[in-house]
């Protein structure tokens, strides 16, 4: 009699296996979220707790950042860039100096423009930094200028002028404070163009080299500035408060490592427009401050001036 054959083993049909979440869908709500956080939060010690002191918390954050790097540095992968950059004395005086001051400046800035001026019209003035990188680099002949670049010029200085002619709490010294820190930003961006040409830094890595720079350069001038009041008042707003105020913003700038590697430069500054609206909304519901329709008009615009700023391929 024949042996009968075997039935033959169905092989199990495989599970299709779940699609994991994208980077960009975790990293990018943290990092509006922080983003927003330290801008409500600084804006909270200047003007709710009333420790008018911009300058030492300035300095307080770049030692907590200097110090906050070095220990990443020494625990996890994330500053493995820093090996790459091979730091000179010639590099440091004529590069990350010049730069460094130009970055405490900007920091210093803004910040006291949070004493004059609500975040709201703050972030409306911020839009304009694209268009003082485009001044330097046409004035310096860095980059030359065309019809698409002289639009984008116009409406973002158009729509932030409307913004700031309906604005109702204007002050001029908090505008031509804040219109400094654009300055400063905007050429310390074309400096690091011009001087770190082809050397690739993540944010985390600069701020490993440029945190302990600034600090020292901020401590220098503290006495000239605000002197040993804020050592007094330390002890009624509480360390805890300084600590995690630098906290958020140190974290701020971790999330920003991951959010480069993220996703598109389009998907990045639709997310930092959304994350500027948001603060916007933000400074309405939670400090009070009023926006006129002029504004929101002269904003919408400058915005997209920004948009096409970024898309465009400038830097």
């Amino acid at each position: 009699m024949a042996t009968p054959l075997p039935s033959p083993i169905s092989a199990p049909i495989p599970k299709p296996k779940p699609k994991l979440l994208s980077p960009a869908v975790v990293i990018i709500p943290i990092w509006m979220t922080l983003s927003s956080a330290v801008i409500i939060y600084n804006n909270y010690l200047y003007n709710t707790l009333n420790f008018r002191f911009p300058v030492f918390l300035v300095t307080f954050h770049l030692g907590f950042a200097a110090i906050g790097t070095r220990i990443l540095q020494r625990t996890t992968h994330l500053l493995d860039g820093a090996k790459d950059v091979h730091l000179t004395r010639d590099m440091f005086v004529r590069s990350i100096l010049p730069i460094g001051l130009l970055f405490s400046g900007s920091l210093i800035l803004s910040n006291t423009a949070y004493l004059y001026l609500s975040v709201a019209y703050i972030q409306m003035l911020k839009a304009f930094t694209p268009v003082a990188i485009l001044l330097i680099s046409w004035t310096f002949r860095i980059q030359e200028p065309n019809r698409k670049l002289a639009i984008i010029v116009f409406m973002i200085s158009f729509g932030v002028a409307l913004a700031s002619h309906g604005e109702l709490r204007f002050n001029i010294v908090g505008f031509f404070t804040q219109a400094a820190a654009v300055g400063f930003e905007a050429s310390r961006l074309v400096m690091i163009q011009i001087l770190l040409h082809g050397l690739k830094m993540d944010p985390l890595v600069s701020l490993h080299y440029y945190a302990p720079v600034c600090a020292v350069i901020n401590l220098a001038i503290l006495p000239f500035t605000e002197g040993l009041a804020p050592f007094f008042e330390l002890a009624r707003i509480g360390p805890l408060v300084l600590l995690s105020n630098a906290a958020v913003a140190f974290f701020l700038n971790v999330a920003a490592v991951f959010l480069v590697g993220s996703g598109s430069g389009l998907v990045l500054t639709l997310a930092g427009v959304f994350k500027d609206i948001l603060l916007i909304t933000g400074s309405v519901l939670i400090f009070g401050s009023q926006i006129m329709p002029l504004q929101v008009l002269g904003y919408s615009i400058a915005l997209g001036g920004l948009i096409l700023f970024k898309t465009s391929g400038s830097k």
